[in-house]
C-alpha cells in the first residue's frame, strides 16, 4: 500500500534524451563530430555557440554534419548537441507577402512571422492513391504556352535553355498572371546574385503580386547549407497551402545551381564523384523534390501544387547530366532557343523541342478548338523557311500563302515581357487568326491590331470577354460579335 501511495504522489518524470558530441574537424560548411552514436540521417544538431546543422552522413565513429547557420566560426573541440529531432520549419498564412531564407526565417526586415504550424522539410510525397489526374488549366498568360504547351495545375514542367534566353521571365509572367485567380505563388531563388533578386522583387512590388506570393531567398552569398535547403523549404511552404485545399505554383530558379551546391557539399564530405563530378545520388536529390507536386484527391483537400523548375544549359546542349535527369522526372519541358531569342522572337520557345506529356487535357475547350492545326502549321512554316533561305527564284502561290501565315503566327506569338495576356483575350486573337484576316498584315499592323482590337471590343461589346471567360468556349453569339468587331476594325483602319 505504501509503495502504491508513493507512486501516486510522485508520478514518473519525463526525460529528454540528449547526445553530446565534439567537433573533430571543420571544412567550410561541413563538420565532423565524434560521440553521437545514436544519430540518424536528417536529424538536427545544435552548436555550442548557436546555430544548427543537419546530419548528412556517417563514418564508423564520425557523424558528418552540414552547417545550416552559425553565429560565428566553428572550431575543433566545441560541443554539438543532438535532441533526436528532425528538421521541421514554420509554415502558415502569415508567410504570404514575405521574403524568407532557406530556414523559413524572415530576411525582409518586416518583423517576425507568426507560424500556424511546423512541417517537416523532408517528407514523403503523396502516393498515387492520394492523387487525382491533372486536368484543370493553370493560366500562364503567355499565349504560346496556353496555345501549344498548356499547363495543368499539379504538373511539373521544366524550363530549359541557355543563359539569358528568357526562362525566368516566362516563370515570373505566370506569377504575375495569377493575380485575382486564387493561386498561391512561391518564388525560390537559388544561387543567383543579390542584384538579380532585387530586380525581381522590385517587379513583384510594381505589379502588386506580393500579397499572394512568398519569396524564398538563397542567393549565392549565403551558406551552402541554406542554398541546398531552399527548394525543399519552398515545397514545404507550398504543401501547407495545398493541404488547405488551395492551388500553389512554385518556381525553382534554378536547379542547375542547386546541383552545383550539392556537388560542392558532397566533395567536401569526400563522397566519390561520378559523372561530371556529381555524386551518385544527385538524381534522388531532385526526384524527391519533384514528386511532391501533384493534385490531391477531394478527401485530402483537393489542393494542387505546380512546379516550374528552371535548368540552365550550355550552348543548347540538353544532354547534360542534370538536364537529362530533370527531363526524365518532369511532365515535359519548355525549350528556350538562343537563335530565336537573337532573332527577336520572344518568348524564344522552340516548338519542336518543347513538349508536355499532359497534352491538351488541361486546355479550355474553346482554346483546344482554336489551336487545332496551329502547331503543325508553325512547324511546317519553320521547315519551309529553312528550305527556301538559299532559293533565289519565286515560290509557288501555296508556299507563299504558307509563309505569310507562318509570319502572322510568329508575330502573334511575340509578346512583351511582364505583360501576361488573359485567356479570353488569347482566344480572341486566335479567332482572328483562324479567319485568315491577319495573314496579309505587316508586323507593325499586327502589333497595332493586338492593342486596338481589344480596345474596340471593350467599347462596342463590353460583355463579350466576360462571357468567353465564364463559358470557356466561343459560342455562336460570341463568334457573331467577333465577326462584327473584325469588320468594324478593318473598316476603320
Amino acid at each position: 500500500m505504501a509503495s502504491n501511495k508513493l507512486v501516486k504522489e510522485f508520478p514518473a518524470a519525463k526525460f529528454d534524451v540528449h547526445e553530446l558530441g565534439t567537433i573533430v574537424s571543420v571544412r567550410e560548411c561541413v563538420v565532423s563530430v565524434l560521440g553521437m552514436p545514436s544519430c540518424i540521417n536528417g536529424q538536427i544538431v545544435e552548436f555550442e555557440q548557436g546555430g544548427r546543422g543537419l546530419v548528412f552522413g556517417f563514418n564508423e565513429d564520425i557523424v558528418q554534419v552540414l552547417v545550416l547557420n552559425t553565429k560565428g566560426s566553428l572550431h575543433v573541440g566545441e560541443k554539438v548537441l543532438s535532441k533526436g529531432e528532425f528538421l521541421c520549419l514554420p509554415v502558415g498564412e502569415a508567410f504570404l507577402g514575405r521574403i524568407v531564407n532557406g530556414l523559413a526565417e524572415p530576411v525582409d526586415n518586416a518583423g517576425p512571422i507568426e507560424p500556424s504550424d511546423f512541417f517537416p522539410v523532408f517528407r514523403e510525397a503523396a502516393g498515387v492513391m492520394d492523387r487525382v489526374p491533372v486536368k484543370e488549366t493553370l493560366e500562364t498568360g503567355t499565349l504560346l504556352l496556353d496555345l501549344v504547351i498548356p499547363i495543368a495545375k499539379g504538373q511539373r514542367q521544366l524550363l530549359i535553355g541557355d543563359r539569358l534566353t528568357g526562362k525566368t521571365t516566362v516563370a515570373i509572367d505566370v506569377i504575375i498572371n495569377q493575380k485575382e485567380k486564387d493561386v498561391i505563388c512561391i518564388y525560390c531563388c537559388v544561387g543567383k546574385t543579390n542584384s538579380s533578386l532585387q530586380k525581381i522583387l522590385e517587379l513583384f512590388n510594381e505589379k502588386g503580386v506580393m500579397p499572394y506570393t512568398i519569396v524564398v531567398s538563397a542567393v549565392a552569398s549565403v551558406s551552402m547549407g541554406e542554398q541546398y535547403l531552399a527548394p525543399y523549404s519552398a515545397a514545404m511552404l507550398g504543401e501547407y497551402f495545398m493541404k488547405q485545399g488551395k492551388d500553389v505554383f512554385v518556381v525553382f530558379d534554378d536547379l542547375t545551381k542547386h546541383a552545383w551546391v550539392y556537388r560542392q557539399i558532397s566533395l567536401l564530405f569526400e563522397r566519390p564523384p561520378g559523372r561530371e563530378a556529381y555524386p551518385g545520388d544527385i538524381f534522388y536529390v531532385h526526384s524527391q523534390l519533384m514528386e511532391r507536386a501533384g493534385y490531391l484527391k477531394p478527401e485530402l483537400g483537393n489542393g494542387s501544387m505546380t512546379f516550374f523548375p528552371i535548368v540552365e544549359i550550355l550552348q543548347g546542349d540538353v544532354t547534360g547530366y542534370i538536364s537529362t535527369n530533370l527531363i526524365s522526372m518532369t511532365d515535359g519541358q519548355i525549350y528556350f532557343s538562343t537563335s530565336l531569342f537573337n532573332k527577336g522572337v520572344k518568348p524564344a520557345i522552340d516548338f519542336g523541342l518543347s513538349v508536355s506529356r499532359i497534352g491538351n487535357k488541361a486546355q479550355w475547350p474553346g482554346m483546344k478548338a482554336l489551336s487545332g492545326q496551329m502547331r503543325l502549321e508553325y512547324i511546317q512554316y519553320q521547315e519551309l523557311l529553312q528550305m527556301t533561305q538559299l532559293r533565289t527564284s519565286g515560290l509557288s502561290k501555296e508556299a507563299e500563302a504558307r509563309v505569310k501565315r507562318g509570319q502572322a503566327i510568329t508575330q502573334l506569338l511575340i509578346q512583351d515581357k511582364n505583360k501576361p495576356i488573359q485567356m479570353e483575350v488569347e482566344m480572341v486573337y486566335l479567332f482572328a487568326l483562324s479567319r485568315g484576316v491577319l495573314d496579309s498584315l505587316t508586323p507593325e499592323d499586327l502589333k497595332k491590331f493586338k492593342d486596338g482590337f481589344i480596345g474596340l471590343i471593350n467599347r462596342e461589346f463590353p460583355n463579350l470577354l466576360r462571357e468567353i471567360r465564364n463559358s470557356g468556349v466561343l459560342n455562336d453569339s460570341s463568334r457573331e460579335m467577333l465577326n462584327e468587331a473584325l469588320k468594324h476594325y478593318f473598316a476603320t483602319v
